[in-house]
């Protein structure tokens, strides 16, 4: 009897499938990767971490899922860029824990300080403002001309940082600034007016705007004049009017040069008179 090839085929492959079956049956190998591991909450609830060689605050704040700024919250004697970190120091990256933990009973934790935002420093400046009797009426402060008492400075920042009012005075103090100062003002852009007492006309602008900067030290004179002065004009002794010394003098030099050269041209002439008289000179 002849056996066919298939035969012998199916045969052979039946036989390698039941060899496969009777094999005892092996789990592949779990991969392996890298492992970190869980910080356990202590029984206060408190969740610490010991710092590792190579560690840095972004690294440990990414392996415990917090930001830097919370762990810097959280451990204050952190420096601004964690340069003081040290391997085997203990942070504190968070507080809760499970609630299946019981807390041992004993003294409460030492609650942390809070945390504290600086407010930005933008530096202040003075405003000294004058209001002063502008005697002569040429909108500058001498020395001799007084402050005038009864009026109202008022000093406004436009963005509304600062405004305030203060009436004028005398300064008892010789040696400061006459005028009155607005101290420790915030930088900015400033309205400057002054307020006059019923019997003063202005003799410049009521008011004025200011630019100051931080450690600014800002001087600004406002003139008014009594309604009951009159104000003497000075003696105009210029070139373009009035009497001058100089100039009578040269006029008289003029005037005399001028009679010398009349009296030179009469004496001239009367020669030739004479000649047409005599009949020497012909017309």
């Amino acid at each position: 009897m002849k056996i066919r090839p298939v035969v012998v085929i199916g045969i052979f492959l039946i036989t390698l499938i039941l060899f496969g079956i009777s094999l005892p049956a092996q789990a592949a190998p779990s991969p392996q990767g890298v492992q970190f591991a869980t910080n356990t909450p202590l029984p206060d609830g408190r969740i610490m971490y010991q710092v590792q060689a190579g560690d840095s605050c972004i690294r440990i704040a990414l392996l415990n899922q917090i930001t830097v700024e919370q762990l810097r919250q959280l451990n204050t004697k952190l420096n601004a860029d964690c340069s003081n970190l040290i391997p085997g120091d203990i942070l504190l990256i968070g507080t809760g824990g499970p609630s299946a933990v019981s807390p041992t009973p004993g003294p409460s934790p030492t609650p942390l300080p809070p945390t504290i935002t600086p407010t930005p420093f933008t530096g202040t400046t003075n405003i000294c403002v004058l209001l002063f009797n502008d005697i002569n009426g040429d909108g500058i402060h001498e020395l001799t001309e007084p402050v005038i008492v009864g009026g109202a400075i008022s000093v406004t920042e436009t963005n509304g940082k600062y405004s305030k009012t203060l009436n004028t005075i005398v300064n008892p103090d010789p040696n400061a600034y006459p005028g009155m100062c607005f101290n420790d003002v915030p930088e900015g852009h400033y309205n400057i007016s002054v307020a006059l007492p019923d019997n003063y006309n202005p003799t410049m602008a009521l008011t004025s705007t200011l630019d100051v900067k931080a450690g600014d030290q800002a001087f600004v004179p406002f003139g008014a004049q009594s309604k009951d002065t009159t104000v003497a004009q000075p003696e105009n002794t210029t070139p373009g009017g009035g009497t001058s010394p100089v100039l009578g003098f040269l006029g008289g030099l003029l005037l005399l040069g001028g009679l010398g050269l009349g009296w030179y041209a009469l004496r001239l002439r009367k020669p030739e008179s004479k000649l047409k008289q005599s009949g020497l000179l012909k017309k």
